[in-house]
């Protein structure tokens, strides 16, 4: 299982790159694993500011849906419009060409409440 150790986590699996005040979002490589071949992301909250913990999305795979929540506060500002033709790509490259979402973060300080690599490999039993 691939954890990065430069990236933050959450307990409901997404992934966290911070540049500056600018967060890259996505799901973990556990997430998908447990999710199965993704064929559908749906993010409708572009240009929109959520509270952290807030509902940003779901993700659909053959078997399930699930809801994606904001690990941080702030505007969502860019989607990534390469999984609306290739969904999968979450799948195959979930740190990378399978990000979500980038959210202009609004409280920087709510960094703190993310989990390090090493604390979401023990939540995960990795």
């Amino acid at each position: 299982m691939n954890i990065p150790s430069d990236l933050k986590y959450t307990k409901d699996h997404e992934w966290v790159k911070m540049d500056g005040d600018i967060a890259t979002i996505g799901i973990t490589d556990f997430a998908q694993s447990e999710l199965g071949d993704i064929v559908y992301v749906e993010v409708e909250t572009l240009d929109e500011t959520l509270q952290a913990e807030e509902i940003f999305g779901t993700v659909e795979a053959v078997k399930t849906v699930s809801d994606l929540f904001l690990p941080l506060s702030g505007e969502i500002i860019e989607f990534n419009e390469a999984l609306e033709d290739e969904p999968e790509k979450v799948n195959t490259d979930p740190y990378g060409d399978g990000w979500m979402i980038k959210v202009k973060c609004s409280d920087l300080a709510e960094v703190e409440n993310l989990l390090s690599a090493e604390a979401y490999k023990t939540l995960v039993g990795a």
